[in-house]
């Protein structure tokens, strides 16, 4: 069995309850749908550690604390993601497309008026448990 693609996910969450989607690139694996920011975690490193570099390179934040939240294992008939979810407590800079990817900030009722992959819907489920207690920390970078 081929080992799963490891990703770190983050949810973000603004004063307002909303959280932080972007779009994927069209040519990447599920390309075009909606996602929570992240990435692939590299060989041999912690999932934290690809949490803060995949968020500031794909949003410009520096995330200070994280929590972990969800583990989701989803197998697509082309390969199997393992998503390690975390919960960005506090982070400073302005979040934006920093690859040219669209973002929106979707209040959780908002959600669903937006496609995401398969694997994400563990996550959009959840969702509520979150948002209704959010205090997240930014502060200006």
């Amino acid at each position: 069995m081929i080992d799963p693609v490891q990703v770190a996910v983050g949810i973000v969450i603004n004063a307002a309850g909303a959280v932080l989607i972007t779009r994927r690139p069209d040519h990447a694996h599920q390309g075009g749908l909606w996602e929570f920011p992240g990435g692939k975690v590299e060989n041999g490193e912690a999932v934290m550690l690809a949490l803060r570099r995949e968020l500031h390179e794909e949003l410009g934040i520096t995330v200070q604390t994280a929590e972990p939240w969800l583990q989701i294992r989803h197998a697509y008939p082309d390969q199997t993601v393992l998503l390690a979810v975390w919960r960005v407590t506090a982070y400073t800079g302005e979040p934006h497309g920093r690859e040219g990817q669209p973002l929106v900030w979707a209040l959780p009722a908002q959600i669903g008026d937006f496609t995401f992959p398969a694997a994400d819907q563990p996550i959009i489920a959840a969702l509520p448990t979150l948002t209704g207690s959010a205090s997240v920390q930014v502060s200006a970078s």
